[in-house]
């Protein structure tokens, strides 16, 4: 097929149209792991969820939408009234569906971290007189006093942490997203004033892990069951496919023939995949690259001991992976924890010490097997 020299030009156009779309539409990232009791970072909340444990205060982690929160559905009233914990929800304090609203209003607390309020004069870092001691706060946003809300915490330019009645239950908002993170472990006062914040009024503590990415069994299989239309749809796939089609459709256009003649296929020449892996794990032991190995098998191996344990083809956390495997298998999680920890270090093993973890991962896809007979 034959283009002319305008035609050329007009899908370079339309190209470079198309090509600045994608990246401009495309989904910025959200640092959606701020807050996640599973982040170890100085954002993450992992070393303020193991002090509510070791306080022996009950708190889990919720995995599923919101929409399956008990009671949240329902017009019973509450027997065991419950908080949920939301960290980074980047929201305004007026938006609540109404599934929250009525859950609240039975008894319930919602806890919100993260409220976007008006930045003032205030000082970035500062030092708030607490019923714990003292709080540090690293924001400069505050909340207007009126009426309509009770102070929690705060100085003479707003409010920082505040609450709301509805109904027989309330919401808690603060204009910081970090007032519990990892980076605050040396502030016993921060810890201490959220675990008031979330426990005061209730008997079961969740903290809203499904907003970070994070899903249990049940969920997973649910989502991965849905259409493969409606999948591809949610994938960067699904706009290249588009933008295949309109390349397509203005090719024809442009021609309004066919493609061509057709052009017979010549057979493939055999590739010998035995002989080339076998070259290639020459060239690697020779160069001594076990990092490679480590990380390239390792991902491989968690990958199909997560599908043969029936969670999907999306990568899942390690925790996630782990109890799955010990609720199938019944052996310990830390026959698996050891494996997943040396391939995530990602340290310079020896040839002894990788044939070692090659093994281990074969006793547990053996494990496997076992259970399944």
């Amino acid at each position: 097929m034959k283009l002319s020299r305008r035609n050329w030009w007009f899908l370079a156009i339309v190209l470079a149209a198309l090509i600045l779309i994608t990246l401009i539409a495309a989904p910025q990232n959200t640092n959606s792991n701020i807050g996640s009791t599973y982040n170890r970072s100085p954002s993450g909340y992992g070393a303020w969820y193991a002090f509510m444990e070791k306080q022996e205060i009950p708190i889990k982690r919720w995995q599923k939408p919101l929409d399956k929160l008990p009671g949240i559905n329902n017009n019973q009233p509450t027997d065991t009234p419950a908080t949920l914990l939301r960290v980074n929800s980047e929201i305004t304090e007026s938006w609540l569906n109404s599934g929250e609203q009525k859950w609240i209003e039975k008894g319930n607390s919602l806890v919100i971290l993260g409220i976007k309020e008006p930045v003032t004069k205030a000082n970035f870092t500062t030092k708030q007189e607490s019923p714990f001691g003292k709080v540090e706060i690293s924001t400069t946003r505050r909340k207007a006093i009126n009426q309509k809300i009770q102070q929690r915490l705060g100085d003479r330019f707003g409010a920082i942490v505040w609450e709301e009645k509805i109904g027989k239950g309330k919401v808690i908002y603060a204009t910081t997203s970090y007032l519990g993170a990892n980076a605050y472990q040396d502030e016993p006062g921060n810890y201490k004033l959220l675990a008031e914040l979330v426990s005061e009024d209730s008997k079961l503590i969740w903290v809203n892990e499904y907003i970070h990415g994070y899903k249990d069994r049940e969920t997973i299989v649910a989502e991965n069951n849905e259409g493969w239309v409606s999948y591809l749809a949610k994938t960067p796939l699904f706009a290249a496919f588009i933008q295949l089609i309109i390349i397509l459709l203005i090719l024809i256009l442009a021609n309004l023939r066919r493609f061509g003649q057709p052009i017979k296929l010549t057979t493939p020449s055999v590739n010998n995949s035995e002989a080339y892996i076998q070259a290639l794990a020459g060239v690697l032991e020779k160069a001594e690259t076990r990092e490679f190995v480590l990380d390239t098998i390792g991902k491989e191996e968690q990958l199909q001991l997560q599908k043969a344990l029936g969670l999907g083809q999306i990568p899942v956390a390690e925790e996630t992976l782990v109890n799955a495997w010990v609720e199938q298998t019944g052996r310990t999680a830390i026959e698996l924890e050891q494996v997943l920890q040396i391939q995530s270090k990602k340290r310079r093993l020896s040839e002894q010490e990788l044939l070692n973890w090659l093994e281990k991962w074969q006793q547990i896809r053996h494990s496997i097997v076992n259970f399944r007979s």
